[in-house]
């Protein structure tokens, strides 16, 4: 293993271990009332540093774990602040920290040339840009091609009777069955595409006997099967491409 992975290596892992190892739900909730004020909130970001120091093993050098649990407190107490606590400022939150631990590796990566010239290698490769071409593909524009396909369906159910089902949720399903798809396809695991039909089929079963319940269910059948036709065309596409 080369130094700059493994140096990488410790600077997560120091910050999983302080940020979903160590820290208990007794610490998160001392914090969101008392913010600033709470103790628990200058401990975590000392353990952050203290945690980073030890994993790094560079005892002469304090700059890094110094500036870490510096870097984590104040991001702690931005997200203290934050009017809400949710999936959005929980990703920033965790983004913010990555970010610093990517700066601190490239400070503490001593052949950082050979790091530039590797990324550039890697954002100009052929094979990195085909699979993340495919997977924003599916994501998004198929995303919206299955919508506007199915529209008038959509559209018919919601006139006879208002579809009870979490919002958004069919189209964050969807995302997350084509990306697996996809994955599937590129890992040559084609078999296992069967499953997941069968899967989301056993799911809608009870769903099919009469009246606008099975128009529901045949409005998801429709999505489905060409969510997975187009997933099937593009990662089959970007197979061809690469291999």
């Amino acid at each position: 293993m080369n130094d700059s992975l493994l140096i990488a290596l410790q600077l997560l892992l120091a910050h999983v271990l302080t940020d979903f190892v160590f820290q208990t739900k007794a610490w998160v909730s001392h914090k969101q009332q008392l913010k600033a004020k709470s103790w628990f909130l200058y401990f975590h970001a000392i353990l952050a540093g203290l945690l980073t120091y030890l994993l790094l093993q560079q005892w002469t050098s304090f700059l890094v774990p110094i500036g870490i649990a510096v870097t984590h407190f104040f991001i702690d107490l931005w997200k203290l602040r934050a009017k809400e606590d949710n999936l959005k400022v929980f990703l920033i939150d965790q983004f913010l920290h990555v970010l610093v631990l990517a700066l601190a590796w490239w400070y503490l990566n001593a052949e950082q040339v050979e790091v530039l010239k590797g990324l550039k290698e890697f954002f100009t490769s052929p094979y990195f840009l085909a699979i993340t071409t495919g997977y924003l593909l599916v994501i998004f524009p198929v995303g919206f091609i299955i919508g506007k396909a199915t529209k008038k369906w959509q559209e018919e159910i919601a006139e006879e009777e208002a579809l009870s089902s979490l919002e958004s949720a069919g189209r964050v399903i969807g995302i997350f069955e084509r990306i697996l798809i996809f994955t599937l396809i590129l890992t040559d695991n084609f078999g296992a595409i069967g499953f997941l039909i069968g899967a989301k089929s056993i799911l809608r079963f009870g769903d099919s006997k009469t009246g606008n319940a099975r128009k529901q269910t045949e409005y998801v059948l429709i999505g489905t099967l060409m969510s997975f036709a187009l997933s099937i065309l593009i990662g089959s596409l970007v197979r061809v491409l690469i291999f």
